[in-house]
């Protein structure tokens, strides 16, 4: 499929279903290429809290949380990013433009937001996987914007401008353990990773179920801890859908963790219809504009992020995780570095029992408490 039809079909997505009265959907011109859809909350002029989703999710990711937030006299903002959902403009061709999915980009794409819905300020920058980067970094770089930053996934601060040279190769090593393994980050930066994901056997909705049950709190085998160093046997200890058996797409490695009938109908926080927009979404746009977000990872297109080397974040800032979350610990020593070098004025960390990764919509009622906490103490 090519990149003008992907853009095309985002404009055919269904409305989202069991969106609360009193949220609302538009699209703004971000002044960076792209038309950039967004739901909202609360009355604009009020202090602006925006809400940044990561992978695979979409602005719907924060319907739970977003209006009694609003409620507490917030105006809160929770876009659609480049490569996702309804927000057009972004090249989703594997050959194409993959630069303009570098981080420091799409801290320009968010700063082109809040100017295209008349804010100059936002109270607090909110983050959630691959958005906690994006909100990471709008706070590190233009503190005068960005005054407060709510993270849900660790924050490591900008790279160094020398990089330590690596004892080995770990794609090598990972490669031969006795259970020959691959890192997700370099697998979602391949050429298959979309039709894998795209054209999953089990289909997208059940492809989708699977993925969000392993990594949440429902999955009885997520018991994180912490890793003692970047290397393939501490890298290993992690479930496969972070650290791959070697032969297999994400499709089949999450099919094996496929949850039972009753335990589809046990999952309040994630219910058939509300996973059937995510899977309809997806169905037509495809995985390739988030999978870009990691090729800049993997790749030498976050490199500019360097002339920033050694600068932290200094306005207030919060963690809320989930306690089942392998997130928090996938690269080793970034939650501490995060805490200790990273954010110098971090005033909340909370990991939330009965939530994984997913943690805004597996407990949403905690997070926002959490959030107003964190809030009232500026």
């Amino acid at each position: 499929m090519t990149t003008k039809s992907v853009l095309h079909m985002t404009t055919r997505i269904a409305p989202a279903p069991s969106l609360p009265a009193g949220i609302r959907s538009r699209f703004v011109d971000n002044g960076n290429g792209l038309s950039m859809h967004l739901l909202e909350a609360g009355e604009p002029g009020r202090p602006l809290v925006l809400l940044l989703h990561g992978f695979p999710e979409l602005s719907f990711s924060w319907r739970k949380i977003m209006l009694p937030l609003a409620e507490a006299g917030y105006y809160v903002v929770a876009p659609d990013q480049r490569g996702y959902g309804r927000t057009t403009g972004w090249d989703g061709d594997y050959d194409g433009d993959v630069a303009s999915f570098r981080l420091l980009n799409l801290v320009r794409d968010t700063i082109g937001l809040v100017a295209a819905i008349g804010e100059k300020q936002v109270a607090c920058i909110v983050g959630h996987d691959f958005g906690a980067s994006v909100a990471g970094f709008c706070a590190l770089i233009r503190p005068d914007i960005f005054r407060a930053l709510a993270l849900m996934t660790p924050f490591a601060g900008a790279p160094p401008l020398q990089k330590p040279v690596p004892k080995s190769d770990i794609h090598q090593d990972l490669a031969a353990l006795p259970r020959p393994r691959k890192h997700y980050h370099w697998y979602y930066s391949t050429r298959e990773a979309n039709p894998d994901m795209w054209h999953a056997p089990q289909g997208m909705h059940d492809f989708l179920r699977a993925y969000f049950h392993a990594k949440s709190a429902d999955w009885p085998h997520n018991h994180p801890h912490k890793l003692a160093a970047w290397s393939a046997t501490e890298l290993a200890r992690m479930p496969t859908y972070y650290i791959m058996d070697l032969g297999l797409g994400m499709a089949a490695t999450v099919a094996h963790e496929m949850p039972t009938r009753a335990e589809i109908a046990a999952c309040t926080w994630l219910p058939e219809d509300e996973l059937a927009f995510y899977a309809a979404t997806y169905a037509a746009t495809g995985f390739q504009g988030g999978l870009q977000w990691y090729r800049c990872r993997t790749g030498p297109w976050n490199a500019d992020l360097e002339v920033f080397a050694g600068r932290t974040v200094d306005v207030p800032s919060c963690f809320i995780g989930g306690a089942s979350d392998w997130g928090v610990y996938q690269t080793p020593g970034a939650f501490e570095k995060m805490q200790t070098s990273v954010c110098t004025d971090m005033r909340l960390v909370e990991l939330l029992d009965g939530a994984g990764h997913w943690v805004q919509q597996e407990r949403p009622e905690a997070v926002t408490r959490l959030l107003m906490r964190f809030l009232s103490s500026r």
